[in-house]
């Protein structure tokens, strides 16, 4: 039978070795393994030093009775232009943590958060102005790409933790960055938060008590906005007169929620209010995202991620002469043909039939009994937009029209009745 085993990220300071020892104690009755994952941010001279020290200790502890693993990973590379060494380190740490963890065979991390770290973080999430998502501040428990993240001493206040590591004898190491008053939390940690449990001695509480309540309301919100999104979209696609209904607060939170998945960086609260002013005009429209591109047409807005830009190869071979799904060479779609008993054309018809650029002087019959038209006058009135016009035809080997992306088969190349057919359909490729 295989061990459970869960990771705790050990720095080497007060908190974290505290956690490591009291959850590997609480682990060894159970056979649980523990690991302790130690990230290496060489952001300080003694940065060697704490690591060999976290290794040492689980050494040492392991012989007490209590079974410990290490494991430690160096950051690389360094802060982007313009990004904040504190943001670099975290976003390394989190990366570094977790693959550590995949690789242990772990799915779970306890961090040594405790009360005060809660405070401090509400704090500085509404002094930049944050919304309830970041004054909810750190969840006591949440799962991100497969790894479940605990912090089991977000309750716990900090004169808890000194009275564990007192009993225990715990040995810890001091970071001297933490007194560097260039870094915003060391300030509210050193000048403000003494100030302020000194005039309200439950500040810790009160502050924690706020972000879970901010935490719930992020809750309400985001299951509103879910349902919302669901309302207002057909296939992902953002019908306007629904959206519209709303009242402005939702219409920014369905937004939000919408462009979510699609935002690396998160949805700016600057483009919400740039898309709240604008999506609601008529005319073809687009905005240019940080993972895509959003365009307007005709009262729907779609999202369209970016690909790669691939040469055209038209004209070339079809070869779509069967029943099945034929990729379309150079184009991030594909050809279905399917069996059907009601309109549909001959399948014979595609033998030898060639995907060709679209030109100006093609025209294009939509059902029988009407006259054939330019594809441009076709594509509007079926309210295909500009931007989905540019995909190949498909033609016959004496040149006739048989299959248009966004319009579908020629009326001209539909079988007569009684005669087997086909139907074609054309699927974009994700």
């Amino acid at each position: 039978m295989t061990r459970s085993a869960f990771a705790v990220a050990a720095s080497g300071g007060r908190d974290s070795m505290a956690l490591l020892h009291c959850l590997a104690r609480a682990a060894q009755p159970a056979a649980v393994d523990v690991i302790a994952l130690h990230v290496h941010h060489g952001l300080q001279a003694q940065a060697d030093e704490w690591a060999a020290f976290v290794e040492r200790t689980c050494k040492r502890w392991s012989g007490k009775g209590i079974s410990l693993q290490f494991a430690m990973q160096r950051l690389s590379g360094k802060p982007a232009r313009g990004q904040s060494v504190e943001a670099w380190a975290r976003a390394g740490r989190y990366r570094a943590l977790a693959a550590m963890a995949r690789e242990a065979g772990c799915d779970v991390i306890a961090l040594a958060h405790h009360r005060a770290d809660q405070a401090e973080t509400f704090l500085l999430q509404a002094l930049r102005g944050a919304g309830a998502a970041g004054l909810a501040s750190m969840p006591a428990s949440a799962e991100r790409d497969g790894i479940t993240w605990v912090r089991p001493w977000l309750e716990q206040p900090r004169e808890a933790i000194e009275a564990y590591v007192r009993a225990h004898r715990i040995r810890f190491v001091d970071d001297a960055s933490n007194a560097d008053p260039r870094f915003a939390r060391n300030r509210l940690r050193l000048t403000v938060m003494p100030a302020l449990r000194a005039a309200f001695a439950d500040a810790d509480a009160a502050l924690s008590a706020a972000a879970a309540q901010a935490a719930r309301a992020r809750t309400l919100i985001d299951e509103v906005a879910r349902a919302d999104v669901a309302a207002a979209c057909d296939d992902n696609v953002l019908v306007q007169q629904r959206w519209q209904g709303l009242s402005e607060v939702r219409r920014r939170e369905c937004l939000r929620a919408w462009l979510a998945p699609h935002a690396a960086h998160g949805v700016s609260d600057a483009l919400l209010d740039r898309l709240l002013s604008e999506l609601p005009g008529q005319q073809p429209a687009r905005w240019q995202l940080d993972g895509g591109e959003l365009r307007r047409y005709r009262g729907r807005v779609t999202m369209h991620l970016p690909s790669a830009p691939v040469p055209a190869p038209w004209p070339c071979a079809a070869a779509v002469d069967r029943v099945g799904t034929h990729a379309v060479p150079g184009f991030a779609a594909s050809l279905r043909v399917s069996r059907t008993r009601n309109g549909g054309m001959p399948l014979a018809l595609l033998r030898d039939a060639t995907w060709l650029a679209r030109e100006a002087t093609q025209r294009f019959q939509r059902a029988p009994d009407t006259p054939p038209r330019s594809l441009k006058k076709q594509y509007q009135a079926a309210g295909v937009p500009a931007w989905s016009r540019d995909a190949p035809l498909l033609v016959a080997a004496d040149g006739q029209l048989l299959f248009a992306p966004g319009l579908g088969a020629d009326a001209r190349a539909l079988a007569a009745a009684g005669q087997p057919r086909v139907r074609l359909s054309w699927e974009t490729t994700p």
